[in-house]
């Protein structure tokens, strides 16, 4: 399936705290959106790559997800060597999209900066002919991403645009609460942790007003970007 926006995250929820409400405005607007989790979210504190992947698929029917999958190349330990990249270059030539959403640049979270690096570096070599890559025996074909950005997640970085996400804010909200093991519940017995606490929610919620007022609407959701934009390529979310 092609897709017109994949999204990257290194862990399932990565994607649904930063982009999901730019996912579903573009849903909405009839394009084909997707994510592929680099890693299962096995050394979360809390819940279990189990209930990850039943939250994520959650998360997905909420959005309205068009494709999902999970790469499954290991939560904290992850190396940006052939082997994910590989796995990573097949992701990008089987959905073929226009717009690749990947993690911050840098981060709290170590595996945020390693997966922006590694996805950045995937997209310039998946449209490489010699990098050869099969799916079911089948050799793809190289296939070249016009546009990645990288969603801003835990640490504050200026953004270099800002998508309106003031009619898509609920459903974003919805998408994170579907990681019912990760955030606030307050008769979960696990162990508390900074993201299971109520003041992160609301964290999330001023993040997205900050972005909002930045362009003067209620919420938003804010990208960076590496190379130089014009207002046509802005226009394309």
């Amino acid at each position: 399936m092609k897709l017109d926006v994949l999204a990257f995250g290194a862990h399932p929820d990565d994607v649904e705290l930063s982009c999901s409400g730019t996912l579903y405005k573009l849903k909405k607007q009839g394009k084909k959106v997707g994510i592929v989790d680099l890693t299962q979210g096995e050394m979360g504190t809390r819940g279990t790559a189990q209930t990850r992947e039943v939250e994520a698929k959650e998360a997905s029917l909420v959005l309205g997800l068009n494709a999902r999958e999970n790469l499954d190349i290991g939560d904290g330990w992850f190396e940006n060597n052939k082997e994910n990249k590989l796995k990573i270059i097949t992701a990008i030539r089987k959905y073929r999209p226009g717009i690749i959403l990947a993690n911050a640049i840098d981060d709290r979270h170590p595996d945020h900066g390693k997966a922006a690096q590694l996805v950045r570096e995937c997209v310039f070599l998946a449209g490489l002919r010699k990098i050869e890559t099969t799916v079911n025996g089948i050799t793809q074909e190289p296939w070249k991403t016009e546009h990645l950005f990288h969603y801003i997640q835990f640490f504050h970085i200026k953004p270099d645009f800002v998508i309106d996400i003031s009619n898509e804010y609920e459903v974003k909200k919805k998408s994170i609460i579907a990681y019912k093991t990760q955030f606030f519940d307050p008769n979960s017995t696990e162990p508390k942790t900074l993201i299971s606490s109520e003041k992160f929610l609301n964290y999330i919620e001023a993040r997205a007003r900050e972005f909002g007022a930045a362009i003067e609407v209620e919420y938003g959701e804010g990208f960076t970007t590496i190379r130089p934009l014009t207002y046509d390529l802005i226009n394309l979310l």
